[in-house]
């Protein structure tokens, strides 16, 4: 009966993880330490992290994939913010080893409850049609409303901004996306769409050095995360193709109320 849990909290976790760019680590991380008592063997904070950024390598792989497919990926973007994410990536994840369950769970459920005013922020704000007189990388999306979106930002600023979330991003588990997509949205005005594709190929990219040395440390279980990737693999398409053809504000919505939720619960379970 576990295993079909996993299976089926994969497919959730890949789903709304890939239809708003959050890579579903944010979903898998708590859901695991949730679970711990009813699975086979007990999860510890830094399993929990180290198995959804193992899982998270598949689940960016599907997503970006279908976000190729239609053409909402921003390769040369993405490549120059992996310079900033990866290396983050790598230290958010040694720095996990010194999590204590309570502490974690604290932390955890307070970063949770700030994405979700995040996502908010990101919610009412709309994105500034085209984004003239910047420097640097440049580019341009045609929507499929005919709409053409033009933005630009500064490498320097993207790899810096990259470093700090893949850093919390190694460090909770999360990919990153939680807080690359608004990033990339309010800071840099990329168009939402793109926005997302791109984040799952920089949480692609991240995922796959930040899980490498959690496995080196012994913080996967490789049991849980086989239960897992079919799922989140599947659940990283169906993200995508519903993303490509419906409004995701009524989704954001939702994932909001969850986080919050989710955030208040670990929370008050770390103080207690």
């Amino acid at each position: 009966m576990e295993w079909i849990v996993l299976l089926v909290l994969g497919l959730a976790a890949g789903t709304l993880g890939s239809l708003v760019g959050l890579g579903g680590g944010i979903i898998i991380v708590p859901a695991l330490l949730f679970l711990s008592d009813f699975l086979p063997s007990s999860v510890t904070p830094q399993d929990a992290v180290g198995t959804s950024l193992f899982v998270l390598i598949f689940t960016g792989l599907s997503s970006t994939l279908a976000y190729m497919k239609y053409k909402r990926v921003d390769y040369k973007s993405g490549w120059i913010l992996f310079i900033g994410s990866g290396p983050g990536s790598l230290a958010g994840a040694w720095v996990s080893r010194t999590f204590t369950d309570d502490s974690f769970s604290i932390w955890f459920g307070l970063f949770m409850i700030a994405m979700a005013f995040v996502l908010m922020l990101k919610g009412r704000t709309a994105p500034a049609a085209s984004a003239k007189g910047g420097r640097g990388i440049t580019g341009v999306y045609i929507d499929p409303a005919g709409k053409k979106f033009e933005y630009s930002y500064h490498p320097a600023a993207g790899i810096l901004t990259a470093f700090a979330v893949g850093f919390l991003g190694g460090l909770f588990g999360i990919g990153g996306g939680a807080l690359m997509v608004p990033v990339m949205v309010l800071l840099f005005l990329f168009p939402p769409h793109v926005a997302v594709g791109t984040s799952m190929f920089i949480i692609f990219l991240s995922s796959v050095t930040s899980s490498g040395i959690h496995a080196f440390m012994g913080h996967v279980e490789w049991l849980y995360a086989l239960a897992l990737i079919p799922g989140a693999y599947a659940g990283g398409k169906l993200g995508a193709y519903i993303n490509n053809r419906l409004e995701s504000k009524t989704i954001i919505i939702l994932l909001r109320v969850v986080l919050v939720i989710i955030g208040i619960r670990l929370v008050y379970q770390g103080l207690v």
